[in-house]
Parts: structure tokens; sequence; C-alpha cells
């Protein structure tokens, strides 16, 4: 005879695999990687001086 399985842990698993697989798959379509992030905000940031820049006081 086999030995016996816990359905539950059977369950929870197979749901983590499923859930990793698909954490993975909108790593790869949304995401984005940290020099991507970076160079992004260094952008936004340098944007937004030249914008202040340019106000005038009056």
């Amino acid at each position: 005879m086999g030995k016996p399985v816990n359905l539950n842990r059977f369950r929870k698993t197979q749901a983590r695999a499923k859930d990793k697989a698909r954490a993975d798959q909108n790593a790869v379509k949304f995401g984005r990687s940290k020099l991507e992030k970076s160079l992004e905000e260094a952008r936004a940031t340098r944007a937004k001086r030249a914008l202040d820049g340019h106000k005038s006081d009056t």
C-alpha cells in the first residue's frame, strides 16, 4: 500500500504553484528592472526642476 496523501496540503501546493506561475508571467509582462525605474525617476525629477526654473514669481 502507498503512503497516505494529505489532500489539503496537495491542494495548497498546487495553488501556490499556479499563483507563482501567474506572478512570473505578470513580471515578464508588466515588470521593469531597477535600472529602468531609477532612470524614469531621475528623468521626472529633472523635468520637475526644469519646469520649476521656468516659473515666474509674478
